[in-house]
């Protein structure tokens, strides 16, 4: 724990998700580990954001899993909130890949209203060129958006 901030376990605690909210969110994997350069790991995280939205917990307006981190940019259920969706996540890909994926805690950003959702989505999906991953976004393997 951070002794710079002794209340940092607790910043989460006061956190409200609000059923249709759309949310930008970040999780990293545990020590930066580059997990999802596995072809396969990188298709079961997708398979399982695939799912959260099928079970109508969280959908998925954009997101894009990179070696070390996703980016999720998705509107909150109306029966879940961001930190069970979150939490089922992270649960649902350590048990099916059999190992400790993520780091504790995740960013998250709720969208406000003025802001342009497409804009976000593009700024998701466009994050393995940018990182010079991939030469463009369609050459990429693990990403989708709701408008493309």
């Amino acid at each position: 724990m951070d002794d710079s901030k002794p209340h940092a376990h607790r910043l989460r605690s006061g956190r409200f998700s609000q059923a249709g909210q759309i949310y930008m969110v970040t999780l990293i994997t545990a020590e930066r580990r580059r997990i999802f350069d596995d072809f396969s790991a990188a298709r079961v995280l997708v398979q399982i954001l695939k799912a959260e939205s099928d079970m109508h917990r969280a959908s998925s307006l954009a997101f894009v899993v990179m070696p070390d981190h996703l980016h999720w940019l998705m509107q909150l259920g109306e029966s879940t909130s961001l930190a069970q969706s979150v939490r089922g996540i992270k649960s649902i890909t350590t048990h099916r890949l059999g190992q400790q994926v993520w780091q504790r805690g995740y960013h998250d950003h709720a969208v406000r209203r003025e802001e342009d959702i497409k804009a976000l989505a593009r700024y998701v999906i466009a994050n393995p060129v940018r990182a010079g991953l991939s030469v463009s976004v369609g050459a990429y393997s693990h990403w989708d958006a709701a408008w493309l």
